[in-house]
């Protein structure tokens, strides 16, 4: 089933989400649902609050939506390792008709539990290490807003209050 994803300012987006200790039925339904809500919605990424739930869970596939090779479900994920930096434009599904620059680590390792909650591994770099990194920064109640200039977020904060009127 295809979730309504959430924009900012929803203060779902803003909280710290849970991390997950048991698999149930439930956080195996969200999975399927997330992963189809993210390729429905042309991302390559998809993070738990997004879509309304807090926990620690995150959906990738740095080759969707097109090709949908590389899927990657992680449950909380976790940088442990970071190397080099690298700026460049990023997009949000939670964040509309917006992009911002963002500098990131360019290289980082990141551990986790997969869908059946046994440890995960990845060593990423390049567009990987982005979409990991802008994903758990979701997990920790942020958004791309929150890494643009104040000018460029007010201006941001005011087409959105046009919006609602």
């Amino acid at each position: 089933m295809v979730l309504n994803i959430l924009h900012y300012p929803d203060p779902i987006l803003a909280q710290k989400a849970k991390p997950v200790d048991k698999l149930t039925p439930e956080l195996r339904a969200l999975i399927g649902d997330m992963v189809e809500t993210m390729y429905e919605k042309e991302g390559v990424g998809l993070a738990a609050p997004q879509v309304g739930h807090s926990v620690r869970l995150i959906c990738l596939d740095p080759t969707g939506p097109k090709e949908r090779t590389n899927l990657m479900v992680v449950f909380n994920p976790e940088i442990v390792a970071r190397e080099g930096f690298v700026e460049d434009e990023e997009r949000c599904l939670s964040v509309a008709e917006t992009s911002c620059k963002i500098i990131r680590s360019d290289k980082i390792t990141v551990r986790g539990l997969d869908q059946t909650l046994a440890p995960v591994r990845y060593e990423c770099d390049g567009y990987l290490s982005r979409v990991f990194q802008h994903e758990i920064d979701h997990l920790d109640g942020k958004t791309i807003v929150d890494h643009m200039s104040r000018l460029k977020r007010t201006m941001y904060e005011k087409k959105i209050k046009k919006w609602q009127i």
